[in-house]
């Protein structure tokens, strides 16, 4: 099932705001929903015309959120159910567009679906967790939380220890505690998930990012399940909410966009040889040009393949889960990556800091469940002022401390430096946004990526518009051959290519959007 793209997705730039370490208008420390109000002209400015904002629900905060209480009800921190609705009307005023963060999953502890789940009386939340029938049997293959109430069982869990699963079913049950996916228990489970989504809809948001989209059905066979479940929602949106646009975090694009969803995150983990790009030991857009594009390229033409060459698979710069773009990559490697980010299919996803090239900040206790990602969650930074800008509080009271080191870049002195990365971004944004072929639906076909080698070729193409996107990030010139002549250049960083015998030269450390005539 490929789902109907809404048409406001076709030219999305999405900017992902991490709430809490946004922009702090109360002055109490933490991020708010004012903080991103106020913040809103910043984020259309820089180019981008859709938000995701990772989950802002009533919640303990053991895990930054993603642990909820409550699925109907902000979180008091960040404000009201109104405010966020201001949010909402506040985006959609400058033609912008807003995903929420839905969290399928799992809920905390202290949801009262799960205190509920936890009595020995059967009620109507008996099943809507994952239960073994004796508190001596471990769910396989998942972690689990025993031994705290009245109810004989272990409950299966989702990462942390508070993170209870939900049930959804398992695909070939095997044991009695198990239950298919069209038991009750696992249809009331989706189908209080449906009502979630209308809640959230109807009060004017766009859509959602939905997380670990792909772990909803237990023991699940190549995905079948879980597919044939996104599949049932994707019918109820298409009835009632048509234009709701949906990513999931599943970093499989050719089950999540047969399941119904319009995008998918290539991730940090698993097969997509994300981490290839910009984060091992020897990143493909290093200066060293010690690295390897090919097998991340081979892994992306199976997916586009399989998707039918439709959907829109999404290449993140970051997010709250990864260290930052800039731990080992800087300067001119930092615009390069995003001249490939800004260039590939798929709607971008720039995460929040990223444009100004703000670091990972080690030796962080961690926040919130962080842990080693905490030091990619620091507060927005946008001035010389105390904090960063980020809040008018005391440093004590900040949730998590700001970069301390003196020369931290800043929004403020990147705008005012016309050779800075926030500059090149912008720029990047604009290029693409004016030419349909760089946009997220343009075709693409890799013209060079060999095997530990550089350049990274690809065309980009949409109707009569071919551009050619050569990226070279190692400190060397290279070369090769290619039967088309590049005739204007769109966009060049670091010199423009040339043709000598046949072969296009290409500068080190350079980029170069060309139209061609192939």
């Amino acid at each position: 099932m490929n789902a109907k793209q809404p048409a406001w997705l076709a030219d999305a730039i999405f900017y992902q705001i991490y709430p809490q370490s946004f922009y702090d208008a109360n002055g109490d420390g933490i991020g708010d929903f004012q903080g991103i109000i106020e913040k809103l002209d910043y984020v259309k400015d820089l180019g981008c015309n859709a938000l995701w904002l990772n989950p802002c629900f009533a919640s303990p905060f053991g895990d930054a959120g993603y642990d909820i209480s409550d699925y109907y009800t902000t979180a008091e921190r960040y404000g009201t159910n109104d405010d966020l609705k201001r949010l909402f009307d506040e985006t959609h005023r400058r033609g912008m567009h807003i995903l929420l963060d839905l969290v399928p999953g799992h809920t905390s502890i202290e949801h009262k679906w799960f205190r509920e789940s936890m009595k020995a009386e059967k009620n109507e939340y008996t099943h809507r967790y994952i239960w073994t029938d004796s508190i001596w049997e471990e769910p396989e293959g998942m972690g689990c939380i025993r031994g705290f109430s009245d109810r004989d069982g272990s409950c299966a869990v989702n990462f942390f220890s508070h993170q209870p699963a939900l049930n959804y079913g398992f695909y070939k049950p095997d044991k009695p505690w198990q239950q298919s996916t069209d038991d009750e228990g696992p249809r009331a489970t989706l189908e209080e998930l449906k009502n979630i989504m209308r809640f959230w809809l109807k009060i004017g948001c766009d859509g959602f990012r939905v997380d670990m989209a792909g772990s909803l059905v237990k023991h699940d066979e190549d995905g079948k399940g879980t597919i044939k479940l996104w599949q049932n929602v994707r019918a109820f949106l298409d009835a009632e909410f048509p234009s709701a646009a949906m990513v999931s975090e599943w970093g499989e694009p050719d089950k999540s966009l047969q399941g119904g969803f319009h995008m998918d995150f290539l991730l940090h983990f698993g097969p997509s040889h994300y981490n290839d790009l910009f984060r091992c030991e020897e990143p493909y857009f290093s200066a060293r040009g010690k690295g390897d594009i090919s097998e991340f390229v081979a892994k992306y033409i199976e997916n586009y393949e399989k998707a039918g060459r439709r959907g829109l698979i999404c290449i993140p710069s970051g997010n709250h889960d990864m260290d930052r773009l800039s731990r080992l990559l800087h300067g001119t490697e930092l615009k390069l990556a995003f001249a490939f980010l800004l260039s590939m299919p798929g709607a971008p996803f720039l995460y929040y800091g990223d444009e100004i090239g703000m670091r990972y900040v080690s030796g962080l206790t961690s926040v919130e469940g962080g842990y080693g990602r905490t030091g990619s969650r620091t507060p927005m930074q946008w001035d010389d002022t105390a904090n960063a800008g980020f809040s008018r509080a005391p440093e004590e009271k900040l949730y998590i401390r700001t970069d301390a080191e003196p020369d931290r870049p800043t929004v403020k002195s990147q705008i005012a430096d016309s050779n800075s990365l926030y500059h090149e971004v912008k720029r990047l944004i604009a290029i693409r946004r004016s030419h349909k072929a760089l946009q997220n639906m343009g075709e693409i076909e890799f013209v060079y990526a060999r095997k530990n080698t550089y350049p990274f070729a690809y065309l980009r193409s949409a109707e009569d518009e071919h551009i050619l996107v050569v990226l070279n990030p190692s400190g060397e010139e290279v070369s090769f051959r290619y039967k088309y002549t590049p005739k204007e250049a769109i966009y060049t960083l670091g010199g423009e290519i040339s043709r000598e015998q046949g072969m296009l030269v290409v500068p080190p450390q350079s980029a170069g959007y060309y139209a061609v005539n192939p």
